[in-house]
C-alpha cells in the first residue's frame, strides 16, 4: 500500500491538469513546463502510488479506474489546499494560477471574455480559459471553476452569486416593420412572423410583462402564441435572421441593445418584455472562495454596472 509520504503532492496539481487538458502536450502548455517533463512527472507520480492511472486512447489521454478515484481525490485536495491558502491570506492573496471559466456561447463572446481580458490586466500571473457551450457543464467533472450562467438555476450544492440581471425585448428589423408595420398590442404578435429559438422549453409561445418586465401587479402578463416562426436552434442565428427580417424576435437586451442604439433593429411594444431573469457565478461549495473566483466576480459586477 503506498504510503502519503511517498508521493510528491506536487505531481497532484500536474496530474489533473494532465486529466483536464486531455494529453500531456496540452497539459504542458497549460503549466509552462516541457513535454518530456510532464510525462516524467505523471510516470514516478504512478509509480509512488502503485497504479496505472492514465491510459492512452487513439486521440487523448484516459483514466483507468483506480485513476479517476484518484483524479476526483486530487481535485478535493488541491481545492482543500487553495481554500486554506485563501483562509490564511485573506483579502491580500494573490490572484494566480488558472481559471477556468464556463459560459453560454452567446453571452461568454459578449459579456464574460472582455471581462476576463479586464481581469487579467489587473492580474498578470493569471492564466484564463473560457469555454463557451450551451450544454450543461460539471464543474467538478470538467474541472470548472466558475459557471456563468442565465436565468433559473437548477437544484445543486454548488454556490451562486448573483452579478446581475438581464431581459429579452420585442425587436424587428426596419425592413420587416415597414411591411408589417408595429403592433399596439402584444396580441397582434400571433400573426406575425416570429424568429423562435428551440431549445427554449415553449419556443412558440412568448411570455411578456408591462414595464420593462417587471411585476406591477395583476393584469400586466400576456402570454402569445405565435404560429408563423422561423425556426433556429442558437441565439446569434435567431438575432441574425432578426437583422434579415426574417420576423421578429424575442431577444436578450445585452444582445441587441447596439443593434436597437444603431437603429439596425426597432424595439417593440417597448413597455413590454420578459420577465427578468439571474445572472449567476457558480462555483463548487467553499467556506473560502478562492482569490481568483472572487477577484472574477468583483470585475464582473463593475463591468455590469458600467453597461447597465
Amino acid at each position: 500500500m503506498a504510503d502519503v509520504r511517498d508521493v510528491n503532492l506536487n505531481r497532484l496539481a500536474i496530474f489533473v491538469a494532465v486529466v483536464e487538458a486531455g494529453s500531456l502536450t496540452a497539459a504542458a502548455a497549460r503549466l509552462g513546463l516541457a513535454k518530456t517533463m510532464v510525462s516524467t512527472h505523471m510516470q514516478r507520480l504512478e509509480a509512488e502510488v502503485g497504479a496505472s492511472l492514465l491510459v492512452r486512447t487513439t486521440r487523448r489521454l484516459g483514466l483507468t479506474e483506480p485513476g479517476r478515484a484518484f483524479y476526483d481525490a486530487s481535485v478535493k485536495i488541491l481545492r482543500a489546499t487553495e481554500e486554506a491558502l485563501t483562509a490564511i491570506g485573506g483579502e491580500a492573496a494573490p490572484v494566480r494560477g488558472t481559471l477556468r471559466v464556463s459560459s453560454p456561447i452567446d453571452y461568454g463572446s459578449l459579456a464574460v471574455a472582455p471581462a476576463l481580458v479586464e481581469l487579467r490586466r489587473a492580474h498578470p500571473q493569471l492564466n484564463v480559459e473560457l469555454l463557451c457551450t450551451d450544454q450543461y457543464v460539471d464543474l467538478i467533472a470538467d474541472g470548472i471553476d466558475v459557471a456563468i450562467r442565465l436565468g433559473r438555476l437548477a437544484d445543486s450544492n454548488y454556490r451562486a452569486v448573483k452579478l446581475g440581471s438581464f431581459v429579452k425585448w420585442i425587436v424587428a428589423s426596419p425592413e420587416f416593420v415597414e411591411i408589417w408595420g408595429e403592433p399596439q398590442t402584444p396580441a397582434e404578435l400571433s400573426a406575425m412572423p416570429y424568429c423562435a429559438l428551440t431549445v427554449l422549453p415553449h419556443p412558440l409561445t412568448l411570455e411578456l410583462r408591462r414595464g420593462n418586465g417587471e411585476r406591477n401587479g395583476d393584469g400586466d402578463a400576456e402570454s402569445v402564441r405565435c404560429e408563423n416562426a422561423f425556426l433556429v436552434n442558437t441565439a446569434n442565428a435567431c438575432r441574425s435572421a432578426t437583422l434579415a427580417g426574417g420576423g421578429f424576435g424575442l431577444l436578450t437586451d445585452f444582445s441587441i441593445g447596439a443593434d436597437v442604439a444603431a437603429g439596425r433593429l426597432i424595439r417593440l411594444l417597448p413597455e413590454w418584455a420578459s420577465e427578468p431573469a439571474s445572472i449567476q457565478a457558480v462555483f463548487p461549495p467553499t467556506s473560502h472562495p478562492p482569490a481568483k473566483v472572487r477577484a472574477l466576480i468583483e470585475t464582473f459586477k463593475k463591468q455590469l454596472e458600467r453597461t447597465s
